[in-house]
């Protein structure tokens, strides 16, 4: 490995390393603004100058690898000086020509006290200018609804080009004109379109690109930070949550290079307000006039008990819904059976994930990070670009960078990569797993074939069809073997993967989901208690069923209930998420419940004791945790994955039955990505993003 003397230090570093990485391995601190560890390397700003003996002239030092440097006279290592006079007048310089133009309003600048710039300025700049001069001014550009732009700001690093092509896979972000003319803008100057728009004013050093809707809002050093895990889909992306009082004012990624790197969706990012739209802050009953009223908690708990039927328990259920973390699922379960209801699930209608198969069945078994390994995918009944956006990228990422062949069988979807479509209903799989079809040689020929099951394909009728026959072509073209297991299934929320892990499904003799609805529509169920479940068709519930919404938001759930539990959203919680591969993460509590509402933890506990189920009480959430930890050991993990045993999987290939499909096209569930949940179905940023996508929205509107 080469080796070079940094500051009079001798260090050796793999091949390929950049200089500024290897002053970094050497605990130097080079400033920069166009250089960033996830992007192409542009070498435009030339901040981080550094002096190379030997070299006339100072060097950028990203732009520059260690193999490149000559080593001296008699074969000593080259040496780098990041500190000496002619790199630090160099970074002068090039300070002193970066603020000629940007303006003098840091007071007012909403990037003021996060801003690159600023810092840099402080650190390695001169403290005076030279020029007096006339400063030039820069015409806004549009980009999206949710960016506010200054271009005065930009010091055209084109951090934000390169996102946009690099991550985001699109071409429609970049720069015209030449010298001090150069402006970053879109193509004709529309939104970009893409679900990731927001990434851009993280990865922007100065304050050209900042969030719209969080603008002059707040100031950082205001806000209380809290880290915990999105719940927007099926990834649990890490994120910031940062609160002022008891609102929460903006949502940022945090740093976590097995999930989400350091991005997310602009459905993450935008979401806040949402948080405090339409909340459920008081219990509700609805009276003999068939109108809900304000109620108290103990009103409210009183005509739950009258309504349970206690010695019929075969005529309740209960059924648990996209934002139940897994402590609450296992409360919810643990209840139920305690009051002799087995009827209890935590699945979409149709969905038998759990039933076979083990873990290995219903996880994204080849965990988020290994699609980066894949050379074939095959996506069955998704659209990624929808139901996890943030995951796409890395499958545009294995398009591009390692030339990764994509097949997909269901409906068209307009993603950043190229791919083979296959057909668009299930009979297209039976075949592949019969040993026929062109892209079955793509699967086999591949070192790391890659399946992927979406939940358009499982909510079907025919689902469990669709994933045996996806599982058997898993086996079949050795996408399951020893030190890879690349059959997964893509979840679209964190309950569902939370409440298998935690064992909320019907009990012996208990109904599905499905069966569920069918017994609430034909007037064999007499009560029904919804806890966050909103994704259901209200319309199949009979009017005699007594139903019991528990939740945080007034949507379909709300409308159709007899009482209503406020709850708690998922920040204003602990508790323990599990995402699609399995891996528990610890979600933290950045502000309280708004008015009466209680966590959900707390009115289960309540529940039980006005029901008389003493033992399924528990004293502390401390409590409750421990005993969900010692029902799945693998939960008490955190952060970690325990892989599943990936011999199940032949059970579930044994069961594939290509006579049992239907011939309807494969669809995603996400028809809308702005209005896929209660939470965002109660945002206004979400609603006008949602219409002006659609077309039906003006640009002015949007923002």
């Amino acid at each position: 490995m080469p080796k070079v003397k940094i500051d009079g230090q001798l260090i050796e570093v793999p091949d390929g390393t950049t200089l500024l990485q290897a002053c970094e391995k050497a605990g130097k601190e080079v400033p920069r603004f166009c250089y960033h560890e996830r992007l192409s390397v542009a070498g435009n700003c030339r901040m981080c100058l550094v002096e190379v003996k030997g070299m006339p002239k100072p060097m950028a030092s990203c732009a520059l690898s260690v193999n490149d440097l000559r080593p001296g006279p008699d074969g000593e290592p080259p040496e780098v000086f990041t500190e000496s006079e002619t790199a630090r007048k160099a970074r002068h310089g090039v300070l002193e020509f970066l603020l000629i133009n940007h303006p003098l309003d840091c007071p007012i600048c909403d990037q003021g006290g996060e801003c690159d710039l600023q810092d840099q300025a402080l650190g390695f700049g001169r403290g005076v200018s030279r020029f007096a001069e006339a400063k030039r001014a820069v015409e806004e550009r549009y980009i999206s609804p949710l960016i506010k732009t200054i271009m005065t700001r930009c010091i055209k690093c084109t951090r934000c080009v390169r996102f946009i092509a690099d991550v985001a896979g699109l071409g429609d972000l970049g720069a015209t004109g030449r010298g001090e003319n150069v402006e970053i803008t879109t193509y004709l100057d529309a939104a970009l379109d893409t679900e990731l728009v927001g990434n851009i004013v993280d990865v922007c050093p100065v304050g050209a690109l900042t969030h719209a809707p969080y603008a002059y809002h707040a100031r950082p050093w205001e806000l209380s930070k809290t880290e915990t895990i999105d719940v927007m889909d099926g990834m649990g992306s890490n994120i910031r949550v940062d609160a002022k009082f008891d609102r929460v004012m903006r949502i940022l990624p945090r740093l976590h290079e097995d999930i989400n790197e350091e991005w997310i969706s602009d459905k993450t990012r935008n979401i806040a307000d949402g948080l405090r739209s339409r909340r459920l802050d008081r219990p509700w009953v609805r009276g003999s006039d068939g109108k809900l009223r304000e109620a108290t908690w103990e009103e409210a708990l009183a005509k739950l008990a009258e309504a349970f039927p206690n010695d019929a328990p075969e005529k309740a259920a209960g059924l648990a819904g996209e934002f139940v973390p897994a402590e609450e699922a296992f409360a919810f379960k643990r209840l139920m059976e305690a009051l002799g209801v087995a009827s209890v699930d935590c699945r979409p209608e149709h969905v038998k994930l759990g039933e076979l198969g083990g873990r290995a069945g219903y996880l994204f078994n080849p965990t988020i990070a290994g699609i980066d390994e894949a050379d074939a995918i095959l996506l069955i009944g998704t659209n990624p670009r929808l139901e996890a956006a943030v995951l796409n990228t890395r499958i545009h990422r294995a398009w591009f960078d390692r030339d990764a062949q994509i097949g997909v069988i269901g409906e068209a979807i307009d993603v950043t990569y190229d791919y083979a479509h296959l057909g668009d209903g299930p009979q297209v799989l039976a075949e592949l797993a019969a040993g026929k079809g062109d892209f079955l040689k793509v699967l086999k020929q591949a070192e790391k074939p890659l399946v992927i099951v979406g939940m358009g394909a499982l909510r079907r009728p025919d689902g469990e069809a669709i994933w045996a026959l996806a599982a058997k072509l898993a086996l079949d073209v050795g996408a399951v073997r020893d030190g890879w297991n690349g059959f997964g299934v893509l979840h679209t929320d964190m309950g569902l993967p939370s409440g298998l892990e935690a064992g909320c499904l019907p009990g012996e003799g208990g109904r599905d989901t499905a069966a569920i609805l069918q017994a609430a529509e034909s007037g064999e169920l007499s009560f029904l208690w919804l806890l966050h479940a909103d994704e259901l068709p209200m319309q199949r519930i009979g009017s005699d069923v007594f139903v019991v919404y528990q939740g945080s938001h007034g949507d379909a759930g709300a409308e159709r209930a007899d009482v209503i539990l406020p709850g708690a959203a998922f920040t204003e919680k602990n508790a323990t998420w599990v995402n699609m591969e399995g891996r528990p993460q610890l979600g933290l509590r950045a502000v309280l419940p708004p008015g009466e509402a209680r966590e959900d933890q707390r009115i289960i506990a309540d529940v039980a004791r006005i029901l008389g189920a003493e033992e399924a009480v528990f004293d502390t959430p401390a409590a409750l945790r421990q005993a969900l930890y010692d029902t799945a050991p693998h939960l008490a993990d955190i952060d970690r994955i325990t892989p599943a045993d990936a011999s199940a999987l032949n059970t579930l290939a044994e069961r594939a039955d290509a006579s049992a499909l239907d011939d309807a096209p494969l669809k995603t569930p996400v028809a809308d990505f702005w209005l896929s949940n209660a939470i965002a179905r109660s945002s206004e940023i979400m609603q006008r993003m949602s219409a002006f996508v659609r077309g039906e929205g003006s640009r002015e509107a949007a923002e």
